[in-house]
């Protein structure tokens, strides 16, 4: 056995922490919130084509955010237990 073989072998994965992960999710939701309303201001400037990439991009942020309020959700109730 090589040693990256020994090394890998050996390797023991990363205990599953989850401890911090509501605050992290909360501070993606924060920092896409103002992403959004950056990109609203950037709207004002924007060409036709921008405006409308702008929106789409926005279109799948709200989705994003949907989602990690949802996951917020999720690492609260599994942080009761």
């Amino acid at each position: 056995m090589s040693h990256k073989q020994q090394h890998m072998a050996n390797k023991k994965p990363n205990p599953d922490n989850r401890s911090d992960n509501k605050d992290l999710i909360q501070e993606n939701v924060q920092n896409t919130i103002e992403n959004i309303e950056a990109s609203h201001d950037a709207l004002e400037f924007a060409t036709e084509e921008e405006k409308r990439n702008i929106e789409k991009k926005n279109k799948r942020r709200n989705q994003s955010l949907q989602a990690m309020r949802d996951e917020i959700k999720e690492e609260a109730r599994y942080q009761d237990y």
